[in-house]
């Protein structure tokens, strides 16, 4: 049996006035390194009235999702960016959802 595909739906509450310089790092910064560790990002919307920065991504791999996010989240890679969510985020609601079209 193969690797189940996990796909995540992730929305953030961003600190006000800060939603498009939260979009550009996670943008020019936050995806190559998912990306690197295996994860597709597939696709990135704001809501300007909630102040909200939704998004989906998933992972296919031979590993959990868990596991691969536990290693992306431990990696120096990581450590080097220098984007530290807790600057930007205010919350965040995380989904496991599955493909039904």
């Amino acid at each position: 049996m193969g690797a189940v595909t996990t796909v995540q739906v992730r929305t953030y509450l961003v600190r006000a006035g800060r939603l498009d310089e939260w979009v550009d790092a996670w943008r020019r910064l936050i995806v190559p390194l998912r990306r690197e560790f295996g994860f597709e990002v597939h696709g990135s919307w704001v809501d300007r009235e909630t102040n909200a920065h939704i998004w989906v991504v998933s992972y296919d791999g031979d590993r959990s999702f868990a596991e691969a996010n536990a290693d992306y989240w431990a990696s120096p890679q990581r450590e080097r960016l220098g984007v530290d969510p807790a600057e930007f985020l205010v919350g965040e609601q995380i989904r496991e959802v599955e493909q039904v079209l």
